[in-house]
């Protein structure tokens, strides 16, 4: 292989219990009926990843005002998919399940902080200086040009992110062999 990294990637996955499995599908399943009762809005798992996002700020600021900005969401959605992908190398269901689960339950957040760039209606948490709080989206769609399309961006961003977490879920169903019968 000309990538040595990435054999791992070829390994079977490590066995695990149809109960664990069952388990963390229960839990999954609980937390998505919770998101959707609540619209994907202020959810108690998002106390965990603001901290994350305004940690890519304050690492970002050394490369310059855009990447300072925009790595408030890079450390948001990149650190859970780092913690999905070193599962996904050792093979490890359940973690990799957990990881990529929680990236893409920060789409919702993402993608409503998306569609308040330009009524900035939401109450922004800054490290710092409160008197000069730049709304994340509105600086970076105004600067790339999309400002007028951050409702229908932000739409899209939650979308993915539902999609994403129920994709989760049958995958770590399948992987754990919920659903399959044992063939003779």
């Amino acid at each position: 292989m000309c990538y040595p990294l990435l054999a791992a990637f070829g390994e079977e996955w490590e066995p695990v219990s149809k109960a664990a499995v069952g388990a963390w599908g229960v839990v999954y399943s609980l937390f998505l009926l919770y998101a959707l009762s609540r619209d994907g809005v202020s959810l108690f798992i998002d106390v965990v990843f603001v901290p994350i996002h305004e940690g890519g700020h304050l690492f970002f600021s050394w490369f310059g005002q855009f990447l300072a900005i925009a790595g408030g969401t890079i450390f948001q959605l990149g650190v859970p998919l780092a913690v999905g992908l070193a599962f996904a190398y050792r093979r490890e269901i359940l973690g990799t399940a957990f990881g990529l689960f929680c990236f893409f339950e920060n789409f919702l957040s993402v993608g409503v902080y998306m569609a308040d760039a330009r009524a900035r209606a939401l109450p922004l948490l800054t490290v710092g200086d409160t008197d000069n709080v730049i709304h994340d989206w509105a600086y970076l769609f105004g600067r790339l040009g999309l400002l007028q399309y951050d409702t229908a961006i932000g739409r899209f961003v939650r979308f993915t992110g539902w999609v994403g977490m129920f994709t989760v879920v049958g995958w770590l169903a399948y992987r754990g062999q919920l659903f399959r019968s044992k063939m003779a």
